[in-house]
């Protein structure tokens, strides 16, 4: 079994770009930069260093989302890594990128809208049809023993 998730948090290094795919679908790629700390060898000082993440969101989603991200906007993601090869000028090209499937933006507990409404968790304009899934409930009461599971 393979698993492929990956959870960022960090600022856009550039405002959304949205295009549409000859069958319609938008498609909005966006440029995250997510710090890493790392101890200066030579001084012993912490110091913050950059990674540069592109990310792609697909589907009208992509659009609605775009509406309220900008350069600098505080996004958190969840998506899988996803890995492409091709050829511009004889030389072979390759990266890996982020395919979003969640986003949360404006940081912890939610951010402004455009129109200064504020904005919960995953609200991207209608949050009936954008809400984060249900925390399933867990039933405390009964108890697993090690003879119960099948392997």
């Amino acid at each position: 079994m393979s698993i492929n998730r990956v959870v960022i948090s960090g600022n856009l290094t550039r405002d959304p770009e949205v295009r549409t795919t000859q069958s319609g679908m938008p498609v909005m790629s966006i440029g995250v930069a997510v710090n890493d700390r790392r101890r200066n060898s030579q001084t012993g000082e912490w110091e913050d260093h950059a990674n540069y993440i592109d990310c792609t969101m697909f589907g009208n989603r992509a659009q609605n989302v775009s509406q309220y991200l900008s350069k600098g906007s505080k996004v958190t993601l969840e998506g899988k890594l996803r890995w492409s090869q091709w050829e511009r000028d004889g030389q072979k090209r390759s990266k890996i990128e982020v395919i979003i499937d969640d986003i949360d933006f404006g940081g912890r507990g939610g951010g402004q809208s455009q129109n200064g409404n504020q904005m919960q968790g995953n609200s991207y304009g209608d949050a009936s049809a954008y809400s984060a899934p249900q925390t399933p409930v867990v039933d405390t009461t009964s108890s697993v023993y090690d003879e119960d599971i099948p392997f």
